[in-house]
């Protein structure tokens, strides 16, 4: 049965449906209605809660998550912490307080999910300054208010420089957590089952016993199927704890990303040898999603519009593959075969990503264009690698999202830059070439017409930012 910490002592959730969430129940089981219910889908950030959990330094790390697609089975041996359990003796927490001080709250529905965002982003130990607090909260909605008051809140979070309550407890909740002992599974009254594996071999045994199950780690899409399709699986296998699928570290000749680990924990290895990818990589949904959501679920998940997959081609990136005891590799290139479609054989699954260094000081620009800036889906994304040498382009690769039925590299704009001299001239001329790659389609968030000449656009934007780069190419600066 599922264990965790809730109001300071060990609850244990007894009789879970396998799709359970922790949303659903604490409003539906345990009654606790302070955290809110909106989108159901991991957008509005209103259902906001945090999860402490112990580190490899033996301190509580704490971060956001949305409760609304988060499985009840992947918190085992975490604490939960809810907006009830701010205030302390009678008196609000800072987080609660500098809300009413700075008049940033109407109607209230938002509240506790923003208050949970500023306390996350309180206890981050990260820069404390407004960049940072923006951040924090990009993944909470506000339709009322209006964000100037919660900013302000923000700030006199950020220059409250007293400790609270969870400080003097974290020796006793480390304790607590310890003394919780591992789950193999939970099932319901039905015998449906929600399974946590902690060895890459436990997971092979249990997917080819049951090709059927679905594997979650973060299960920021899976749980859509969940809370907008009403899925009822039968067998769900959590891979969160598996430790090779979890590390993520560099190699013999790159970095090694296990399939499980979150974007939060990926994040900054790949910006050590890839900063120019930081703008995508902190526009990938919000930090509630990125706390949970996995690069190996963005890759599998096959989305036209996934973020990770265009960045992967564009540094091509390999996969490992595990069915039973054998393995193999494959180029990411060669993993997308169609609409959610993968090259994933029954009882196969990704157990990590390779991406190898760059060479010959190469470029990499990475550009994503949405409806709005913060917490959306991509129109267009595109990720471009090329190197100079002797003055013509080499080692190109560009790849796109929201182009295509996949995540495609353009291998028309690319023939025309290999070996072309380096030039805008060049650049002009493979953007038209995207013509032959691409035939995207009218959509929600884009036309056909719109995609096409912004591709191209980006191509140029990215060969302006190496050749120009006191250009001034968008309103604002990042950030």
């Amino acid at each position: 049965m599922t264990t965790f910490i809730l109001d300071g002592a060990l609850h244990t959730a007894s009789d879970q449906c396998p799709e359970t969430t922790v949303l659903e129940y604490l409003r539906e089981t345990l009654h606790r209605t302070g955290t809110k219910e909106g989108c159901a889908s991991g957008d509005c950030g209103a259902c906001t809660v945090v999860l402490g959990e112990e580190t490899e330094g033996n301190k509580l790390r704490y971060r956001s998550i949305n409760a609304c697609i988060t499985l009840l089975g992947t918190i085992h041996g975490k604490q939960l912490l809810t907006i009830e359990n701010l205030a302390c003796g009678g008196n609000l927490h800072i987080c609660q307080q500098a809300m009413i001080d700075e008049h940033g709250s109407q109607c209230g529905f938002c509240t506790p999910g923003i208050v949970m965002s500023l306390f996350a982003h309180s206890k981050s130990g990260a820069d404390q300054g407004r960049n940072a607090l923006l951040h924090s909260l990009s993944g909470n909605l506000c339709r009322c208010t209006g964000y100037k008051p919660i900013l302000s809140a923000g700030s006199l979070v950020n220059m409250h420089s007293g400790g609270d309550h969870f400080d003097s407890l974290e020796l006793e909740v480390l304790k607590e957590l310890r003394a919780i002992q591992p789950l193999d599974s939970a099932e319901d009254a039905d015998g449906r089952e929600f399974k946590i594996c902690t060895d890459i071999a436990e997971v092979a045994t249990a997917l080819e016993r049951s090709p059927q199950a679905r594997l979650v780690a973060g299960s920021t899409d899976y749980s859509l199927e969940i809370t907008q399709g009403l899925a009822t699986p039968e067998l769900l296998i959590s891979v969160g704890r598996v430790k090779e699928m979890n590390t993520c570290e560099a190699v013999s000749g790159g970095l090694r990303i296990g399939a499980a680990a979150t974007l939060t924990e990926a994040t900054p290895l790949l910006l050590q040898h890839w900063p120019s990818l930081e703008e995508l990589l902190l526009r990938f949904g919000s930090p509630q999603i990125r706390n949970q959501a996995t690069i190996g679920g963005n890759v599998a998940n096959a989305s036209p519009v996934g973020d990770t997959p265009p960045v992967l081609l564009a540094l091509d990136a390999t996969v490992e593959l595990r069915k039973g005891v054998a393995t193999r590799t494959l180029p990411i290139r060669e993993f997308f075969n169609s609409y959610k479609k993968t090259a994933l054989e029954s009882g196969e699954f990704i157990v990590s990503i390779f991406i190898p260094f760059n060479h010959n000081d190469a470029t990499v620009r990475a550009y994503k264009v949405t409806k709005r800036f913060e917490d959306d889906i991509s129109a267009v994304c595109m990720v471009a690698h090329w190197s100079k040498v002797n003055n013509r382009f080499a080692d190109v690769r560009v790849a796109f999202g929201g182009m295509a039925e996949i995540p495609s590299r353009g291998k028309a704009c690319e023939s025309v830059l290999e070996g072309s001299s380096f030039d805008l001239q060049t650049i002009d001329r493979a953007a038209l070439a995207l013509s032959e790659d691409f035939s995207p389609i009218d959509d929600l968030r884009a036309s056909a017409t719109y995609r096409k000449r912004l591709a191209g656009n980006l191509l140029r934007r990215a060969f302006l930012a190496e050749t120009c780069p006191d250009s001034e190419l968008r309103v604002t600066e990042y950030g």
